[in-house]
């Protein structure tokens, strides 16, 4: 897949109402993956909540998307998939308003868990209309959705950061505001859904299923770790660094900017040199660099060293997030469909980002503050030792599947 900016300028041009519509709700629902995240520390302060229950905020979050993954397929099959991405949208309008009203963390939490289920729905369907839709082919339509969502790792904490300055409130109701406004879109521009014989059918099982493939099974544990260590920056950093919302706003700008970057530019550019799995490999490895240097930050309490590990973890996620799932999708069965495939893929993908978000808290409470980042590190090294008992991928193991970095984008 080119990554020139030629390709990224050609892959904007000429695009039709429904793309542009489309991918601005994306961004809007990327961004809610780091809102948050600025304004922990204000949420602890103004509703007195304990770490264990301001990392909720990540777990319900993450964890509904487990067992959203097995019913996107099928509700987009039985609904259509205009009617569960606008569905999607509505949870989140619904979710991110009511949260700018709530008056404890418990409140917040369960809109947390609306605001999940909003999300993947949305994002698993959205995908569809930008491939469908878009000129260019596939490879263009790649490069539009990664641009969506390298803006929404990059401006959602920075929105948070900004309003969150004037009350931890104020990043909720944009947020709604915001995609409220994708919303109407999405139901007004958007082409109606055809009759369900056309659909392929999907049974709610089919995932798990293909997870009885060893390969994917053991490729997927693989990701689940790393995506654990992930949402240890995404829970746990902004508490460890403790940072008014302005300043934890600006750490996670600069890793989301990365993520962006490194995931369009750096990636491909990577797997062509040494092949998806060795940049895989790789990546996880200065990954675990960025852990230890954090966990090291919080021992010694340079908080301006966490901060940059924070922000130099984007170059190895963004590269992850565009070849880790071609290593396992790499893996699936002939005969099982890919979409299916990722689905099962995600299901576990997803249980280590919820798992993760849910101990990070627990974890400094028994062993200390570093703790969480060393156990990150952990993380990295079974992901890495999983990769290297799955084995090789297929042939062509130096090729970047332009359908397999597309299947990634979506389960992000």
């Amino acid at each position: 897949m080119s990554t020139d900016s030629h390709s990224l300028t050609a892959a904007f041009k000429g695009q039709p109402r429904t793309v542009w519509v489309t991918a601005f709700a994306a961004v809007i629902a990327f961004m809610g993956i780091g809102l948050v995240d600025p304004i922990l520390n204000t949420i602890r302060e103004a509703l007195g909540a304990p770490e264990t229950k301001l990392t909720l905020l990540f777990g319900v979050y993450m964890g509904v998307q487990v067992v959203a993954m097995l019913l996107t397929g099928w509700s987009a099959y039985r609904f259509g998939p205009k009617r569960t991405l606008t569905t999607g949208l509505v949870c989140i309008v619904i979710a991110a308003g009511l949260s700018t009203f709530a008056g404890n963390i418990d409140q917040l939490i369960a809109l947390r868990v609306i605001w999940g289920l909003g999300n993947a729905l949305f994002i698993a369907t959205a995908l569809a209309f930008i491939v469908g839709q878009a000129t260019g082919g596939q490879q263009g339509a790649i490069l539009l959705y990664e641009a969506a969502l390298g803006a929404g790792l990059a401006v959602g904490p920075l929105l948070g950061a900004v309003l969150g300055e004037w009350t931890w409130r104020a990043p909720f109701a944009g947020t709604a505001l915001l995609m409220l406004a994708g919303a109407v879109l999405c139901a007004v521009m958007l082409p109606a859904d055809g009759p369900r014989e056309q659909r392929q059918p999907v049974k709610l099982l089919d995932p798990i299923k293909a997870l009885k493939n060893r390969s994917l099974l053991i490729n997927s544990i693989g990701s689940a770790f790393y995506t654990g260590a992930l949402f240890t920056v995404i829970a746990w950093a902004p508490i460890a660094m403790g940072l008014r919302p302005i300043y934890a706003g600006m750490v996670f700008f600069g890793w989301g900017l990365l993520t962006a970057l490194s995931g369009v530019f750096v990636g491909p550019r990577i797997a062509s040199a040494i092949g998806a799995r060795g940049g895989v490999l790789s990546a996880i490895g200065a990954y675990l660099v960025t852990m230890v240097l954090a966990a090291i930050g919080v021992v010694d309490h340079h908080v301006w060293l966490i901060g940059l590990a924070v922000v130099l973890s984007g170059i190895p996620s963004g590269v992850l997030n565009t070849l880790f799932t071609g290593v396992a999708m790499s893996a699936a069965d002939d005969s099982t469909p890919r979409s299916v495939a990722s689905a099962g893929y995600s299901f576990l993908r997803w249980m280590g980002a919820a798992a993760s978000a849910v101990m990070v808290a627990y974890l400094a409470e028994w062993f200390g503050m570093a703790a969480p980042f060393w156990f990150a590190a952990g993380y990295c090294a079974v992901a890495v030792a999983a990769l290297v008992l799955a084995g090789g991928s297929k042939p062509d193991e130096h090729t970047v599947d332009p359908e397999a970095v597309l299947v990634g984008a979506e389960e992000y």
